[in-house]
């Protein structure tokens, strides 16, 4: 991984962004990210968080955060605000019988976790998910052993679903989509944007820190992990191709500055 301010940026249009300790420090999302994500916004570039947490956060994100718009749940959906019409909008990937269908197969999945592995919780932002489950090994719990993590993954793959290890939660879901699946969806809906072309792929930078970024990571050529993403290392199969010298919010911060140096626009 090369130090971030080696990154090329001033071909830059888009800013795609994990949220849990890429923006947050310790579970806050502390003034020195935010106004990073004012800057890169009032400097003209797209911004778009890629997320793993649920449709009642990205509906708050996409109404009242400086961004462009939101993709949620490990890319179920994704949300912008219609600033012609003043109203929210959402693009989901299934519709609303689909949805309610596997409600009643995660609901079998987080009973079964729940038994088996001692010490997780249902996540607490449960209640406004519209497509997975979301276990808790460290956020409001204390921390699992990394074998219990992968117990949970195990117990959900064996069910049929994707399960992915974000810093906080492992999510699992039925269905082949994932952050990136839904980044390139977005792009081509909402922006008429092909990111299987190299050259459109090479305006976009990702951040992330943990082992659901990695299919972001291996996509975008300009893909940056904060520092803390060091402590996946041997659960990344694809790590970033850059990283900051600070971690969390910190080092998102780090990284607009580099972004707006090259745009004109450092303080």
């Amino acid at each position: 991984m090369k130090p971030v301010n080696q990154l090329p940026a001033a071909q830059v249009t888009t800013v795609f962004t994990d949220i849990d300790d890429t923006l947050t420090t310790e579970g806050k999302l502390g003034a020195q990210a935010y106004a990073a994500l004012q800057a890169l916004q009032d400097a003209g570039l797209r911004v778009i968080p890629v997320t793993g947490r649920p449709a009642g956060w990205c509906d708050h994100i996409a109404r009242m955060w400086p961004v462009d718009g939101i993709i949620g749940e490990n890319g179920a959906l994704y949300m912008w605000h219609d600033h012609a019409s003043g109203k929210l909008r959402t693009r989901h990937l299934l519709d609303a019988p689909e949805r309610a269908g596997n409600a009643a197969r995660l609901a079998q999945v987080r009973e079964q976790v729940l038994r088996e592995v001692p010490g997780c919780a249902v996540a607490s932002d449960q209640f406004c998910r519209q497509y997975d489950l979301a276990i808790d090994f460290c956020e409001d719990v204390p921390a699992l052993e990394r074998d219990d993590v992968d117990r949970i993954v195990r117990i959900m793959e064996q069910a049929g679903m994707t399960a992915k290890i974000s810093s906080i939660h492992v999510n699992g879901w039925f269905g082949d989509y994932d952050k990136l699946s839904m980044a390139r969806l977005m792009m081509r809906e909402r922006y008429g944007i092909d990111l299987g072309d190299e050259e459109q792929r090479a305006r976009c930078v990702f951040a992330g820190d943990s082992p659901n970024d990695a299919p972001m990571f291996a996509y975008f050529p300009l893909s940056v992990g904060v520092a803390n993403v060091l402590a996946f290392s041997d659960r990344l199969p694809h790590p970033p191709h850059y990283i900051t010298h600070d971690a969390c919010g910190a080092g998102f911060a780090e990284l607009a500055q580099h972004l707006l140096s090259d745009h004109g626009h450092a303080s």
